[in-house]
């Protein structure tokens, strides 16, 4: 088996596919962005990196939040159609009968039928090259309660997660551990009790 080397590019795979909500409930635009994550844990931050170009930049600049709407498979059709139209020419939320609905703290509007939806307040805006990042504060997280257990547990392995991974989506495969497990001890198997032996 050999390697090959290629030039250096982003090769950072599978990413997120996450449809980005912006602009105000009465005027909202949606943006598809893989370029996001989680930078902080307290306070909880994260980020995503748009072309100046794109038309959802100004908004998110302007407004100063944004929300990331986690996406699944029911929402893969319209996850990609938001990443390559552009809100310049059509209303996103009309053409994929997405809804938007009010967010908890910020002005920017949530996408009702995703899973989890992210607020996030705009801290600082790097420009890098190609993207600007918008640093962030997630100031509020909703999540569609079909999805949590009898425990209170989110389980969002029943919603169909999906992924971004070199050009194309896929959904999440089965699961193969949980957080620690490479560590956790195993539970010793009971010993045989030994059998008494009868009275003469």
């Amino acid at each position: 088996m050999g390697k090959i080397t290629w030039k250096p590019g982003t090769m950072v795979y599978p990413v997120p596919a996450a449809m980005v909500s912006c602009g105000t409930l009465e005027s909202p635009n949606i943006i598809t962005i893989a370029w996001t994550g989680t930078i902080c844990s307290t306070p909880p931050m994260t980020y995503v990196s748009v072309r100046k170009e794109r038309y959802s930049y100004d908004l998110i600049k302007e407004g100063q939040c944004f929300v990331i709407n986690l996406t699944t498979k029911a929402l893969v059709h319209a996850t990609d159609f938001c990443g390559v139209k552009s809100g310049k020419d059509i209303d996103k939320f009309k053409t994929t009968g997405l809804t938007p609905t009010a967010s908890a703290k910020v002005s920017a509007p949530s996408i009702l039928e995703s899973p989890v939806n992210i607020e996030c307040v705009v801290k600082e805006i790097k420009e890098l090259g190609s993207h600007d990042m918008f640093l962030a504060e997630v100031v509020s997280v909703t999540i569609d309660d079909q999805y949590l257990d009898k425990t209170g547990k989110l389980r969002l392995d029943l919603a169909e997660m999906i992924c971004y991974s070199h050009g194309a989506y896929y959904s999440l495969g089965s699961l193969l551990g949980t957080f620690g497990y490479s560590v956790a001890k195993k539970n010793k198997s009971k010993r045989p009790s030994k059998k008494r032996r009868p009275k003469k």
